[in-house]
């Protein structure tokens, strides 16, 4: 049985939000993996991207993949780009559910403006048109690694959250 339920997607679809959220529902505990490799780094993603570029990035990644893949119980929040390595989603899908939330290139952008500077893959002239590419690119690794889907644009945190609640009780394979 699995006991975990790993939120994968492109920034801005809400994994943070409706994560915390769910884990408040479901009695588990919310992890965030930007945050435990930015806590195993000791600096920023910012800087990490800055001083090691995005291999360094995607290795602390890789580590940090591997350990919360070890617990139980856990509403992980992944990084955007978690699923270029099929690796950390063959090890998460172990343990995890894995629920791929998806927006409009158009709500993304609205939602992540506010934050630019912390993301580091928004540094660029045309954000709008660099969200529309990552998303195309990324799109098929996202599908392949999901069990369940759900578009968040339109929705508010509590009704995706219930979403995913009600797609889990149907699953046999979640505890």
């Amino acid at each position: 049985m699995k006991t975990n339920i790993a939120l994968i997607g492109f920034m801005g679809v809400g994994k943070t939000v409706v994560g915390k959220a769910l884990a408040k529902k479901l009695n588990k505990e919310f992890v965030e993996m930007d945050a435990l490799i930015e806590q195993k780094a000791g600096k920023s993603i910012t800087e990490i991207f800055k001083q090691g570029g995005e291999i360094a990035f995607r290795e602390l990644e890789i580590e940090v993949a591997k350990e919360i893949a070890q617990r139980e119980n856990v509403v992980i929040a992944c990084g955007g780009g978690i699923v270029l390595n099929k690796i950390n989603i063959d090890r998460l899908g172990k343990e995890s559910i894995i629920v791929y939330l998806t927006a409009s290139p158009k709500v993304i952008l609205k939602r992540t403006s506010a934050g630019r500077g912390k993301r580091p893959l928004l540094n660029v002239p045309d954000p709008a048109s660099d969200i529309r590419e990552l998303l195309k690119f990324r799109k098929p690794f996202y599908e392949r690694a999901a069990d369940i889907q759900i578009d968040t644009s339109g929705l508010t945190t509590s009704s995706v959250a219930e979403q995913i609640m009600s797609r889990l009780k149907k699953d046999e394979s979640f505890n």
